[in-house]
């Protein structure tokens, strides 16, 4: 199919969008009538930006060579957001939803890019108070990079359950460990893209799409995962961010990972095992639902297996790769998040242990936020 010569550079890049918190009331604030974007951009440069509402910051690394560069990057630039949060008299939390935030009060970035997607998409612009975890992978074959965004889908949900972060939202325990997913699943082009036979397929698509005045160019198009319109990477967008930066740099490294095992495999002319669209949203709920604590469906097996018992496999599956790309420690950290529950579940766990009180939880969340920087 291709031929060794054309293996691809798997570099990394990672996106985390944060809150800015009243350090007094714990709600969200904007940060607009603070120096932090301003200072943010003098300091970090083109790595730090605004979203779409006032209360969210974005920092994206630069192009990482590996696993080691990215945990540098990731971590600094962590580490300068909270710094510069606290000069603006702002806390920074890593969290997929804000616990009792209510979206109808929170103000729209003023800018023409934003406006425009609030003027389409209303109510549900409006509503998308969220804060997600994106991961770019350096795939320069077009052709590769579907194969493997079509093979890569079926572990989405897997590490969806990994990432989960956003059991609360407008004050209420969700019932879900992922809240954010169903916001964001409102907007059109979401959740797990079908399957496309070519990159051929997929820009006939993209350029139907643009010719019928449904989007202006592919950014619009907001699947879990998608071939990036501007960068030769894949972009797995379906992760909630992650409390801790550690979390955030073990879900990079088994994304790389992922994408690269599945590289080799069709390098081989080994095709990955290809599920519909249909079956693959039927685990992805069980991940929004339960996160590490449901039972997902083995479709090979066609039966329902513990999801802790599928991340061991899931591990396993990429570790030769992991041993190659350097990030068998990175991605180690996976069975720690196994043992003391993702972001979500100790949320729940403090939300419990406090009386129902939301105002821990975000304490808690602001530290987790600051741990091991």
């Amino acid at each position: 199919m291709y031929s060794s010569g054309m293996r691809p550079s798997f570099t990394l890049g990672i996106e985390e969008e944060y809150q800015t918190i009243d350090p007094v009331t714990r709600d969200l604030r904007s940060h607009i009538q603070t120096e932090m974007l301003a200072k943010g951009k003098l300091r970090l440069e083109e790595r730090v930006k605004a979203e779409m509402h006032q209360s969210v910051v974005e920092v994206g690394t630069r192009i990482c060579q590996n696993i080691k560069e990215a945990r540098e990057d990731i971590t600094d630039l962590r580490r300068q957001m909270i710094q510069l949060a606290e000069e603006a008299g702002l806390l920074l939390v890593a969290g997929a939803t804000h616990p009792f935030a209510d979206w109808r009060a929170q103000e729209i970035y003023p800018d023409p890019r934003y406006a425009q997607v609030v003027e389409d998409l209303q109510l549900v612009a409006r509503a998308n108070l969220i804060f997600g975890l994106h991961v770019h992978v350096g795939i320069e074959d077009r052709e590769a990079a579907i194969r493997v965004m079509n093979s890569m889908r079926y572990f989405l949900p897997h590490i969806l359950a990994l990432s989960t972060n956003s059991p609360f939202w407008l004050g209420m325990n969700s019932g879900l460990k992922s809240y954010r997913a169903k916001v964001f699943e409102r907007f059109p082009r979401t959740n797990l893209p079908d399957y496309f036979s070519s990159y051929s397929e997929f820009e006939n698509y993209v350029n139907l799409l643009i010719k019928t005045g449904c989007i202006d160019n592919a950014k619009k198009i907001w699947w879990d995962i998608r071939p990036h319109p501007f960068f030769n990477t894949i972009e797995i967008r379906v992760c909630d961010i992650p409390l801790r930066v550690e979390e955030t740099i073990a879900l990079a490294a088994l994304i790389q990972a992922t994408a690269a095992t599945l590289w080799r495999l069709h390098a081989r002319n080994i095709d990955y095992r290809q599920y519909s669209r249909a079956l693959l949203m039927e685990n992805k709920w069980r991940a929004v639902r339960y996160g590490l604590d449901g039972m997902l469906i083995d479709f090979g097996r066609e039966k329902e297996v513990p999801e802790r018992d599928l991340i061991h496999e899931y591990l396993s599956f990429v570790g030769d790769m992991a041993d190659e790309l350097g990030s068998r420690e990175e991605i180690g950290y996976i069975n720690r998040i196994l043992e003391m529950g993702t972001g979500a579940d100790r949320q729940l766990k403090v939300f419990a242990e406090s009386g129902g009180d939301m105002k821990a939880v975000v304490d808690y969340m602001a530290a987790e936020t600051r741990a091991g920087l």
